[in-house]
């Protein structure tokens, strides 16, 4: 793996985590000598303790606790069968059974409760379906939600199987584009997201007799923003039962919250998980991560191996590196079978994380901090955990948001460590020091005080709160932040001069969509053009369809010319998808390849696009099938949701926000690199080394006036 350390374990800062953060962006000279130090690795794999290019470890014994899926069932009719009674006998041992009891008792005497469920305890699939059967609760339904889409769907599934019915039925799930329930559904898991669509139309949640907000210690901002409605509710709704569950010790923050709720302590079945840390900082994680792999491969017992990583772009790099290296293993070792799990990835391929190992082979799940708390994988014994995560930051200030990959909190490692002790004793490697882990902060900064809540105040807005200034926050976020929040929305026409949400803003918040592409498509509706902007929405709705592989830049680079329009993104983006559209089925595979596209992307777009038209056509919206693209039309329909988002062309060859006054450039990545128009359009702005603009298209400076004269005109055009 990669390095050494001394005895006196010597730390240093937080910062050190960093190192060797552009090694870890995979160049082809780095995978080269990564290759290379792997191969090394690979052949010395049981010479630990020699300056041997292996990484080093101390090691600290801790007790983790461990995660099972959880069991109960609704009604005991169905206790008959044998795989109910296999799944029954599993319910029982898990630590929650003990207590489903007392759980049912509190749950009926409080209005509110805590509870701090260690991991393993079983209660994202147990308190559900023990609630279902207090006297309280013949009438309605559970509703239990998930910041992750993926969660909600693998334990909507879970517990279906436990109940012995079909999912959809008494057990479902509801996440964007996808609602799997039916008027018998009695245990409904949805993202957090969800419910609060559902706020629109039902301000009382009147068909659940008790909400559990689950993973509440990660402080999503939609899990926030139900926090304070849920408060408001049981105020009207005396009968509603609330439980916030939480997988770490922050209890007293939410017991506050919620006036001083009581705190349950649920245990979970100890396993113990052996820490062990690097002796020196690693300067090249990526780098180590695929060392320490082998390493531990060659040497260590049959289990999984779960390794923490930042995203996708890493991810999918460092899976085409093991599957090159597992070709070389001995016929006498395990082989390998690589798994990556993040969340734009294709459900169906999800899915696949959480099926039983092949025979003779190691499973080794690369995945984001979506496996932290959020789904539990059967069969893990070894952890390696960078000690990294993404984390966007939004400036409110400048309007510019960065995604940067930032070291993660004390909480967070304790998370991560804990997955290798869920089934059996544990090992956790931790590619850090000692000393750099005491230096992690205690706990996140909830998501509220740090992205964009344009989103966050249409919601508030569209659900009767319109003096979001002085809503229940748990943690309010920043004045500035707020502030800047209702200036996009006013710029995009949503609220009217007085702040309040209009009739546009409210239809808006209908759509499952980012509110500057929710206000695209309605723009698309009068403008005829809303088949090609769903089509361009789904290919922005998920990451890049474009693969640059760093060993074939150019080549995948001139394979994209074939679809570069002058216009810019988004009528590129356009011009590839309708190409893929129009490649017969058994071909498609191969022209993705032929052409560097990301099939992975193209199949979450379509899924997108599929829903998309499917939301039109409940609403009765006309969705055109033109023969002839009309340009003008579709970046017009673009500009009305980014009117905010864009900026002129200056004498000295810059570009200029028209909010703000904000130098900015155009990323690399976009197919207007390099090039000058008078004005553009962006998508999103972020900052790297600078502020750069992505997802761009050219416009005409004369349509911004007309676009929103209401906004620019206090502007300087």
């Amino acid at each position: 793996m990669a390095s050494e350390i001394e005895e006196n374990r010597e730390g240093t800062t937080g910062k050190n985590l960093m190192n060797g953060l552009n090694k870890g962006q995979l160049s082809s000279e780095s995978k080269k000598i990564m290759k290379k130090k792997a191969k090394n690795s690979f052949k010395k794999g049981n010479e630990s303790g020699k300056r041997n290019g292996l990484v080093n470890f101390m090691d600290e014994d801790e007790d983790r606790s461990k995660e099972q899926f959880d069991t109960s069932a609704f009604s005991k009719s169905a206790d008959k069968s044998p795989k109910k009674k296999s799944l029954l006998e599993q319910r029982k041992q898990l630590p929650i059974w003990e207590a489903k009891d007392a759980i049912c008792q509190k749950i009926q005497d409080n209005r509110v409760i805590v509870i701090v469920g260690e991991t393993g305890s079983g209660k994202s699939t147990q308190i559900p379906q023990f609630l279902n059967e207090c006297e309280y609760a013949k009438e309605g339904c559970v509703g239990i939600t998930q910041p992750r889409r993926v969660a909600a769907v693998n334990l909507a599934k879970r517990v279906a199987q436990e109940q012995n019915t079909r999912l959809g039925d008494k057990v479902g799930y509801s996440i964007r584009f996808d609602d799997s329930t039916s008027p018998n559904t009695r245990a409904k898991y949805l993202t957090d997201g969800m419910l609060l669509r559902e706020l629109i139309n039902d301000p009382l949640l009147s068909q659940y007799h008790t909400l559990i907000l689950d993973e509440a210690h990660e402080r999503t901002l939609m899990t926030d923003m139900l926090l304070g409605f849920v408060k408001k509710i049981i105020k009207k709704r005396p009968a509603l039962r609330v439980i916030v569950m939480s997988a770490t010790l922050n209890a007293e923050r939410f017991s506050e919250f919620f006036d001083g709720a009581e705190i349950c302590f649920i245990s979970g079945r100890q396993y113990p998980v052996q820490i062990h840390y690097t002796y020196v900082p690693e300067q090249d994680y990526m780098d180590a991560c695929l060392r320490t792999i082998f390493q531990l491969h060659v040497k260590l017992p049959p289990g999984d191996m779960l390794v923490f990583l930042t995203g996708q772009d890493e991810i999918e790099a460092l899976e085409s590196l093991i599957k090159d290296y597992a070709k070389q293993l001995p016929s006498n070792k395990l082989q390998i079978q690589a798994c990556p799990l993040f969340a734009s990835l294709p459900q169906e391929q999800q899915m696949l994380v959480f099926q039983p190992t092949l025979p003779n082979h190691r499973k080794i799940v690369l995945s984001t901090n979506i496996a932290e708390t959020s789904v539990t994988i059967s069969g893990i014994r070894y952890v390696i955990d960078t000690g990294l995560a993404k984390v966007k930051q939004f400036n409110a200030r400048l309007g510019l948001e960065s995604l940067t990959v930032q070291p993660i909190s004390q909480s967070a490692a304790r998370q991560r460590s804990g997955r290798a002790g869920r089934e059996a004793p544990g090992q956790c490697y931790r590619l850090y020091t000692e000393a750099d882990y005491n230096k992690l902060p205690k706990e996140s900064t909830p998501e509220i005080k740090r992205i964009d809540l344009s989103q966050a105040v249409l919601t508030l807005k569209a659900r009767g709160q319109n003096d979001v200034l002085n809503f229940d926050y748990m943690d309010p976020p920043s004045k500035q932040s707020l502030v800047r929040a209702l200036e996009h929305l006013y710029s995009i026409g949503a609220l009217s001069d007085n702040g309040k949400i209009n009739e546009l803003g409210y239809q808006m918040s209908l759509i499952p969509l980012l509110p500057s592409l929710a206000r695209a498509m309605l723009s698309a509706r009068e403008h005829n053009c809303l088949n090609e902007v769903i089509d361009i929405v789904s290919c922005l709705s998920t990451d890049s369809m474009f693969l640059f592989p760093q060993e074939k830049r150019e080549e995948a680079a001139e394979a994209k010319t074939k679809f570069l329009h002058s216009e810019g993104d988004h009528l590129t983006c356009l011009n590839a998808l309708r190409v893929y559209l129009e490649t017969s089925s058994d071909m498609r595979k191969h022209w993705c390849n032929q052409n560097f596209v990301n099939r992975r992307a193209l199949k979450i777009i379509l899924d997108i696009r599929k829903q998309l038209r499917e939301h039109c056509i409940k609403a009765g919206w006309d969705i055109n099938d033109n023969t002839e693209v009309n340009t003008e039309n579709i970046l017009r329909s673009f500009l009305s949701g980014y009117i905010s988002s864009t900026a002129l062309l200056h004498p000295d060859g810059s570009y200029k926000t028209t909010v703000g006054n904000q130098i900015v450039s155009i990323h690399p990545s976009s197919s207007l690199f390099g090039k000058k128009a008078e004005a553009i359009m962006y998508h999103e702005s972020v900052f790297t080394t600078k502020p750069y603009v992505r997802g761009v298209s050219s416009i005409r400076s004369t349509w911004l006036s007309a676009v929103a004269p209401h906004y620019l005109g206090r502007q300087q055009v």
